[in-house]
């Protein structure tokens, strides 16, 4: 998954070179969309790929827990609000679809020692978007701000816990979340490649009924943390 991520933004700063390298040295530069970002509101959609994690507060030390993050996929709408030249207000309400595996070395039993977390998240980020100046076919900008997640895999209305193979976590959470990315003018859209980081501000996981549970027992908190990247169309 490493490669792809490295293999996407490569392509995504080859395109801007481009673009730039165009704008630079053309005699006659060509700038599309001239007038796009002077739109008060516009909409656009967006496809990309996710990388979830936890992070794990232990209770104490001896029980080790691993968490090996899987590739999942994004898609979702854009809402963007011109508030400013240099900022904009997003909103990117989206499916995220995403697997963690948890193992348990402590545990002898490798059915045990195995959990799969797969979660199906409704997303939906308030972003503030802080551009730079244009130049030429080519716009870097940063963004941040907060979202909240609901996970419709979360099986917290189960009775059923980890004893019967059921891993439980709650079904609402909330995030905050930093990236950056460049926006590339084509002659009849724009595309924005973007890297974006989430993390979880509480603790999600729902305790095993039993208190001493290989699973739960030792795990004081656990919350989201995660990578996205996306690559929208406007």
């Amino acid at each position: 998954m490493k490669k792809v991520y490295i293999f996407l933004l490569v392509l995504s700063s080859f395109l801007g070179t481009a673009q730039f390298k165009k704008s630079m040295f053309s005699r006659k530069p060509l700038i599309n969309l001239e007038n796009f970002d002077k739109q008060r509101l516009h909409f656009g959609f967006f496809l990309g790929f996710n990388s979830y994690d936890f992070k794990i507060d232990k209770k104490y030390d001896g029980q080790d827990i691993i968490v090996d993050s899987q590739t999942g996929f994004n898609v979702g709408l854009i809402g963007n609000l011109r508030l400013h030249e240099y900022i904009d207000l997003r909103f990117e309400p989206g499916l995220y679809y995403g697997q963690r595996n948890l193992r348990f070395p402590n545990i002898p039993d490798p059915v045990d020692a195995l959990r799969e977390v797969k979660s199906t998240y409704i997303h939906f980020p308030l972003l503030l978007k802080f551009s730079s100046k244009r130049v030429g076919n080519i716009r870097p900008y940063v963004l941040g701000g907060v979202s909240t997640s609901m996970n419709l895999s979360s099986n917290a209305d189960s009775k059923d816990d980890n004893s019967s193979e059921r891993f439980r976590m709650l079904k609402n959470t909330n995030n905050y979340e930093l990236g950056a990315g460049i926006d590339i003018y084509f002659e009849y859209f724009k595309f924005s490649p973007s890297i974006r980081g989430v993390f979880g501000l509480k603790n999600e996981m729902i305790p095993d009924n039993n208190p001493d549970s290989d699973w739960t027992g030792n795990v004081s908190s656990m919350k989201t943390r995660g990578i996205f990247i996306n690559f929208a169309f406007h």
